[in-house]
C-alpha cells in the first residue's frame, strides 16, 4: 500500500502525461491520490514543493537504476554498457530524467524554482527535495562515483581518476544518444562496450 506521499507523486506524474505543469491543479492531484488537499499541502508545502519532490524522485529513481545496471553480470565493459543503455532509456522515457541529465527543461515540466533558503519542512523527504535537484554536472558526478566504486570493488587496484574519465566518456556517449538518436547502433551500449575494450578498465 503506497503512502500518501507516494500516491500524490504518482498522481502528479500521471497528470503530467496529458497536461503541462502549469495546468496541473493541486486539488486534482489530491483527488486522484484519494487524499485531502490539506494532506497534499502538509506533505509538499506548495505546488513548487511538489515540483521539487517530483524532480528529486526522478533523480533518485535514475540513480537506483544506475546501481542496478552496475550490479549486472559481466565485465567492466558490460556493466558500463548496461549503465549507458539505462541512461538512454531513462532519458527517452522520462522527461524529468532527460531534463536532469541535459539541463533542457521544457515549458511542460515542473522545473523547480531556485530557493535561497529552502523552507524548513517537517517532512524529512521534503527537506531533501527542497534542497534542490542536482545539476547535470552534479548528477554525472554522482553516476561516476558509483561507477568507480562498483568497478573497483574486488578487483586489482585501478587509478580512480582513470575510472572517472572512462565513466565520463561512457556517459557522454549515452547522453549523445539520448538527445540525438542514431539509427545504427540503436543505443549507446554497443559503442560503450566496444570502446571500453580499449580503455584501461579491467
Amino acid at each position: 500500500m503506497p503512502t500518501a506521499r507516494e500516491a500524490l507523486l504518482d498522481a502528479a506524474l500521471s497528470a503530467l502525461i496529458t497536461l503541462p505543469w502549469p495546468a496541473v491543479r493541486m486539488v486534482d492531484v489530491a483527488s486522484a491520490a484519494g487524499v485531502s488537499r490539506q494532506t497534499l499541502y502538509n506533505e509538499f508545502g506548495s505546488k513548487d514543493g511538489l515540483a521539487r519532490a517530483l524532480v528529486r524522485c526522478a533523480a533518485d529513481g535514475y540513480l537506483a537504476g544506475v546501481e542496478r545496471a552496475l550490479g549486472s553480470p559481466g565485465g567492466a565493459g558490460d556493466r558500463l554498457a548496461a549503465t549507458a543503455a539505462w541512461t538512454v532509456r531513462s532519458a527517452r522515457t522520462n522527461a524529468l530524467v532527460g531534463a536532469l541529465l541535459t539541463g533542457c527543461w521544457g515549458d511542460r515540466l515542473p522545473r523547480p524554482a531556485s530557493l535561497s533558503a529552502p523552507p524548513a519542512s517537517s517532512v524529512p523527504a521534503q527537506r531533501r527535495a527542497d534542497a534542490g535537484p542536482p545539476t547535470p554536472a552534479e548528477l554525472l558526478g554522482q553516476v561516476c562515483d558509483r561507477v568507480v566504486a562498483a568497478l573497483d570493488e574486488g578487483r586489482p587496484p585501478q587509478d580512480p581518476a582513470e575510472l572517472a574519465v572512462t565513466c565520463e566518456v561512457a556517459m557522454r556517449l549515452a547522453l549523445s544518444y539520448a538527445v540525438a538518436a542514431s539509427a545504427v547502433p540503436t543505443d549507446a551500449a554497443p559503442l560503450v562496450r566496444e570502446a571500453a575494450e580499449r580503455w584501461p578498465v579491467r
